[in-house]
């Protein structure tokens, strides 16, 4: 199954290519919107400023981007899945523990930082609009448009891909012209090439690693791009990114060749303070601003569908309270989270509301999101060790990487105080969060009470056959966390023999095992007493929809058909006329105890924990069972019983 779809994810075609054109590239796509104004800024254009910011984000996308995440990272691949946390599946098993922390930090800087994405995109775009009219007001039509795009992911990137694919075509090939348009008069400026000008910049100019921070956003959407691996598939991935980058490249040094062309006068003097729109033939400055916004809205396609590949495998991980997860088309890797994506929304529209001016965001975009690429590194940097690459090798890579990455850490911090801190205060409610989830797991875990199943397997079979108890259900099915066949949670017997006895035919006890690759739908059967007692164990992927009802009824099925059970009624009456009997599930829930002595922090934690579980989908929502057929049972959880109290009898 899983090699399947990796065989058609990666291969190439024209169509596949323009759909990945449509998923994977808006970020870095419309980066040219607004960096070249983030490093020229409000003081007079220089050359040498030009040529050495043209020259740093040559090099930014060379090293960051091309060699750093689609030669190396794409090929930390889990099954044809990328991302942070897929990258920590391929490392968890070291035996370095900390890595986890990596990977937390990694994944909630990259959807906090990425809540800027969409908004200043699609600010820069819409504020083309000001060469008609110097006094429009933006902010209600980036909302309306930032409304709609959040709109239409249920429909699926499938849909999306085919939709934005030939525009994004457009755009690119429109930012292709227009740089060349521009560098017909002076080609002079490819001498930016040359890495010297970069050094010399940080070198002489007085806020020269501060610039850094303006040139990070031409590479910011690389670790989206990691993200969105499992969509599209690295080989369509690595050919499109030879055309992107072309185009891109022609458009920043288009406008370098602009700038250089105006040295000494300073962007607000223009009709349109940003190069981007300055360049352009005024005849067709109407037609730029229609085809960047609609380059925009696609932007924010890459952040968006990458964070629902992240949160899910962060609940694949245990680092996210389970939500619903909707697959809205048959293509595998398309899936859409409702929950997040009006999260999402809800901090777009804060952010523009913020801000207001994409000059502003850009002030306080990047903070974060650098973070989350030096998580990448540290990871990446296990990764070639558990691959046996040379030695050498990854220490050179490592810390060339480290150097460049901290150089723009230094340089985002100056963000901070612009409003960097919103994102990295999202970042670190998204931290809590996972972290939260995380601890409680490993607290409730002292409390899960085992019992060997064939201690108590007589007890089942003789409350089957009890005639005197009135039957609950021809077939119970409990859901059970056991990852071993042989035993069962305590709660269960419990459940079945004396909350109330539950007397039934067969007792069915299934457990679901969330593997790491991402397409498995395996199923094993183990029949623990002839007619009476039956597990059966799933194993599916982290992106298989786990609709236990539907996989049960197959198993079922597979099983009469080969004649290990016979799922009739015993009724006379309705076996007599081969009327099958009827299901029922019973998913156990559990709370906290008052009766718990616990620490001050594990308290904290599990009340923070089950504060949250308020919020996720219930145990039967999450394995998809039908709710007319399921019995939840409130379990209390002990974890730590409080002492004896000193209570004495008096006469």
């Amino acid at each position: 199954m899983a090699s399947h779809h990796s065989s058609h994810i990666n291969k190439v075609t024209f169509g596949s290519l323009l759909v990945t054109l449509g998923i994977i590239y808006g970020d870095i796509g419309t980066s040219p919107l607004y960096v070249m104004s983030e490093i020229i800024g409000k003081d007079p254009i220089n050359s040498e400023l030009v040529k050495g910011g043209l020259s740093a984000i040559f090099w930014t996308l060379t090293l960051q981007t091309t060699i750093k995440y689609v030669i190396l990272t794409l090929r930390a691949d889990n099954k044809g899945e990328g991302g942070i946390f897929s990258l920590f599946t391929l490392v968890k098993r070291t035996k370095f523990k900390w890595l986890l922390v990596a990977a937390i930090i990694g994944g909630s800087a990259l959807l906090a930082d990425g809540i800027i994405t969409p908004p200043i995109s699609v600010a820069a775009a819409v504020e083309g609009l000001r060469f008609f009219n110097e006094e429009l007001n933006t902010v209600p039509i980036v909302i309306g448009i930032l409304f709609a795009l959040f709109f239409i992911q249920q429909f699926g990137t499938g849909f999306i891909g085919k939709f934005f694919g030939p525009l994004m075509m457009l755009w690119f090939l429109m930012l292709g012209v227009l740089g060349v348009y521009q560098l017909g008069s002076d080609w002079s400026v490819f001498s930016a090439l040359n890495p010297y000008y970069a050094y010399n910049l940080l070198k002489t100019h007085p806020h020269g690693i501060l610039i850094l921070g303006a040139v990070f956003l031409c590479t910011t959407g690389a670790e989206a791009l990691y993200s969105d691996l499992g969509h599209c598939g690295k080989k369509n991935i690595r050919i499109s990114w030879v055309f992107v980058k072309t185009m891109l490249i022609l458009n920043y040094f288009g406008q370098g060749a602009w700038l250089i062309s105006h040295e000494g006068e300073v962007l607000t003097s223009f009709k349109s303070s940003n190069p981007f729109f300055a360049m352009m033939p005024e005849a067709f400055i109407p037609y730029g601003i229609v085809i960047a916004t609609i380059a925009a809205v696609i932007a924010s396609q890459a952040l968006i569908s990458g964070s629902f590949s992240l949160i899910n495998e962060a609940m694949r991980l245990n680092l996210w309270p389970k939500v619903r997860v909707k697959y809205p088309s048959e293509l595998k890797g398309q899936l859409y989270i409702p929950s997040l994506n009006w999260l999402l929304l809800a901090g777009c529209i804060g952010i523009v509301i913020y801000f207001r001016e994409s000059a502003n965001m850009g002030a306080a975009y990047g903070l974060a999101i650098v973070l989350c690429m030096l998580m990448t590194t540290t990871l990446l940097n296990f990764y070639m060790h558990i691959k046996r690459y040379n030695k050498l090798f990854i220490y050179f890579i490592i810390t060339i990487y480290l150097v460049i990455e901290f150089a723009f850490l230094f340089a985002n911090l100056s963000k901070f105080s612009h409003g960097g801190w919103i994102t990295l205060l999202i970042a670190a409610c998204l931290m809590s969060v996972m972290t939260i989830w995380f601890l409680a797991k490993k607290i409730r875990q002292r409390y899960v009470d085992l019992v060997k199943l064939a201690d108590h397997q007589s007890k089942l079979v003789d409350l089957s056959n009890d005639n005197s108890i009135p039957k609950y259900a021809t077939h119970l099915v409990y859901m059970t966390g056991a990852n071993n066949p042989e035993e069962i949670e305590s709660k269960v017997i419990y459940s079945i023999l004396q909350k109330r006895p539950k007397r039934a035919d067969i007792y069915w006890f299934v457990h679901v095992d969330v593997m790491d690759e991402p397409y498995r739908m395996d199923y094993k059967v183990t029949h623990v007493a002839a007619d009476d007692i039956i597990r059966v164990d799933f194993r599916l992927g982290f992106r298989v929809a786990p609709k236990i009802n539907l996989m049960f009824r197959k198993v079922v099925e597979d099983l009469v058909k080969n004649k290990e059970v016979d799922i009739t009624s015993r009724y006379e009456s309705l076996n007599k006329n081969n009327i099958i009997g009827d299901f029922k599930f019973v998913v156990i829930e559990k709370f906290l105890s008052y009766e718990n002595d616990l620490p001050f922090f594990e308290k904290l934690i599990l009340n923070a924990y089950f504060l949250l579980k308020r919020f996720s989908l219930s145990e039967s929502k999450a394995f998809g069972l039908d709710s007319s057929s399921v019995k939840v049972e409130k379990f209390p959880m002990v974890i730590s019983p409080a002492k004896d109290c000193n209570l004495h009898r008096i006469q």
